[in-house]
């Protein structure tokens, strides 16, 4: 098993495995479908806000219920949450079944919260919850206008141009 691997966690051992990482500890969510340089520069600049970084990961029933299309994902849970261990900023990689990262927030206590800019930090619940325990949250802006629907949008034009 490669070292990485070693970075995944199950969603019964968050706590003391949040417990274990250098603080700050920085977490975010989100799907990680298809990585690319927007994610991995997200990410990046999520663990320079803190000395440990979790990436939460929606399994693949929840993004089912994000509606991002009938495809969706197009990578397991299982695969996206090892490519994301295998990132050098990236210290722990948790699932998480729900609708929102509610439940994982709550268990991780992290110290800042982290979402891409287009969240209102205040509004979200999981904001909402590291506000209320005394952490902080905030919002990072997309450097890179990418995406993993624009990834496929752009494969399925290239499909039937050809």
């Amino acid at each position: 098993m490669p070292n990485f691997e070693s970075k995944i966690c199950e969603p019964d051992q968050l706590i003391l495995r949040a417990q274990q990482l250098a603080h700050p500890v920085v977490l975010t969510n989100g799907v990680f479908d298809l990585l690319h340089r927007g994610h991995v520069t997200y990410l990046a600049q999520a663990k320079a806000l803190g000395a440990s970084l979790i990436v939460a990961v929606n399994t693949d029933a929840s993004v089912k219920r994000l509606g991002k299309g009938e495809e969706r994902p197009i990578n397991t849970c299982a695969d996206r949450m090892a490519v994301l261990a295998a990132l050098a900023s990236v210290d722990l990689v948790v699932s998480f079944s729900e609708d929102t990262a509610l439940e994982t927030v709550n268990l991780a206590r992290p110290d800042i919260y982290v979402k891409g800019g287009d969240y209102d930090m205040h509004k979200i619940p999981e904001g909402q919850a590291v506000l209320a325990y005394g952490g902080t949250v905030h919002a990072i802006n997309f450097e890179h206008d990418r995406s993993t629907t624009k990834t496929l949008q752009k494969l399925r034009q290239s499909e039937v141009s050809d």
